[in-house]
């Protein structure tokens, strides 16, 4: 094993030294491929960001390319900033996709050669850019003229191995010269996700030439018929321990319970009774849904669609046939504004929805004042992002965060706030995940409780039960499970 002796900006833990150390040695000796799977919270940023300063100190690499969710991107420069050391002369670049002059000045810095301005090049490019032209052109260009090390951050984000951006992030890292994947997901869940992110890595590491026969080998399947086409279904999963065993050979594994001193988790739930609007309309669609399954009308993907209908009445709004969404009189916000009230600190929002985040957003904003509330959410620009974060987790008059666990459940520290209310939840597991890992971390003090508002009776319950039980909803729910759920 590698001993190192490396003079670090901040000290790291334990866990992250030998992370480290486990991947450096592994890159020594010749490999190319490596996969950290460290728990969210553990501080996996700050093990790459160390290594590559390594590499490049020791002539192995000068360049990074970084591929993760559009919201991380400013993350990844604050922790750049935080991390890397001061005696490597970096160039930290983020691709944004726009044409303007200084941003192409920037985009061109990254190829200056003369021998006096060598420095560590780091190009961070969110993942949707691989699905364009542009974006893959450019990243083919760093990497040919780089020796550089491709890093995935949430790799999960290309665990479909049919999707364009996949295949494109796949092809362009044969031409890097380090290859790794970044995740804190359970990698026994859903051992069919790993197959793109091995892949990735390097197609011969797990041995299968397909994602059909590495199903054959480590999924049980049944077949099933709906809507008029048979398709296989994925209902176990087998010779785990060999699976685990590969992944051993080319990966790094750290659990928050084995690795961090950190406070305890609690998880509650605030019982909040429909108002006779929301009955009114809940039941409606109910039967309209009920129907529907009674004539076979539902398609698989129809059939989340009005798990979503059923959840936004229960949230306090629904969508007319115009596309106009119409607000319902309802209890939920209320229940929130007395959970804040009763915990009297910062915490963080998240709810589902547009509506549901500017409803939150204004109304908190009414009641506590224009600084006392950020948001992130799709229409929150990048900019705002950032200042919003910071403004969070150091300014006393900023208290609540109110945010979309699609945008703002990945990559960001959030460790100011003890509690975190889910006013609406994701129908993805890993997604509640991601987003209960924001404020349960390295550098949170407190015990943290997370509290999901639930209407009785509803969706809502089911929703929280499949999440709390470890099932992802989203792959799961087909219209025989549906009418379970409704009846």
């Amino acid at each position: 094993m590698l001993k190192l002796q490396y003079s670090f900006k901040t000290k790291p833990y334990r866990h992250q030294l030998a992370a480290m150390g486990a991947m450096l040695n592994h890159f020594i000796k010749g490999n190319k491929e490596y996969a950290l799977l460290m728990e969210m919270g553990c501080g996996k940023t700050k093990v790459l960001i160390d290594s590559t300063a390594y590499l490049y100190d020791n002539g192995y690499l000068n360049g990074l390319l970084v591929v993760c969710p559009n919201g991380v991107k400013g993350t990844w420069i604050n922790e750049i900033n935080t991390h890397c050391p001061d005696h490597v002369d970096k160039n930290v670049v983020v691709w944004t996709g726009k044409k303007t002059k200084k941003h192409e000045d920037e985009l061109q810095s990254l190829f200056i050669t003369e021998p006096a301005k060598v420095h560590l090049n780091v190009l961070i490019m969110n993942v949707d850019a691989f699905a364009t032209l542009r974006g893959k052109d450019f990243a083919r260009r760093f990497l040919m003229t780089r020796q550089a090390m491709m890093t995935i951050d949430e790799s999960t984000t290309i665990k479909n191995p049919s999707a364009q951006r996949t295949k494109a992030i796949t092809k362009l890292g044969l031409m890097s010269r380090f290859r790794v994947i970044m995740t804190g997901s359970p990698i026994t869940k859903s051992p069919e996700d790993l197959y793109a992110q091995c892949n990735f890595l390097n197609p011969d590491l797990l041995g299968f030439s397909s994602i059909y026969t590495f199903k054959m080998r480590y999924c049980v399947m049944t077949r099933l018929s709906y809507g008029g086409r048979s398709f296989n279904k994925v209902i176990d999963y087998k010779n785990l321990d060999e699976l685990n065993y590969k992944l051993k050979t080319f990966s790094y594994r750290v659990l928050k319970k084995d690795a961090l001193d950190l406070p305890s988790q609690i998880w509650m739930k605030r019982y909040v009774s429909l108002t006779p609007e929301q009955l009114d309309a809940y039941m409606q669609m109910k039967k309209l849904a009920l129907v529907q399954i009674q004539k076979g009308t539902l398609t698989t993907t129809s059939v989340l669609a009005q798990l979503i209908r059923l959840h936004q009445i229960v949230c306090g709004h629904m969508a007319t046939d115009e596309g106009r969404v119409v607000s319902l009189s309802n209890n939920r916000i209320k229940e929130l504004q007395a959970i804040l009230e009763e915990h009297g600190e910062k915490a963080i929002i998240w709810a589902t929805y547009r509506h549901d985040i500017e409803f939150i957003r204004d109304t908190l904003i009414k009641q506590y004042g224009p600084r006392s509330v950020v948001d992130f959410y799709g229409d929150t620009t990048e900019k705002d992002r950032q200042k919003g974060i910071e403004a969070f987790q150091n300014d006393p008059e900023t208290k609540f965060f109110v945010g979309n666990p699609m945008t703002g459940g990945r990559g960001l520290t959030l460790t100011k706030a003890s509690l975190a209310v889910f006013y609406s939840n994701n129908y993805d597991l890993e997604i509640r995940e991601q987003a209960e890992a924001r404020n349960h971390r390295i550098g949170t003090s407190n015990k943290v409780t997370y509290v999901d508002l639930v209407c009785k009776g509803t969706v809502d319950e089911k929703i929280i039960h499949s999440l709390r039980n470890k099932i992802n909803l989203a792959s799961s729910v087909l219209a025989e499970e549906l009418r379970k759920w409704l009846i």
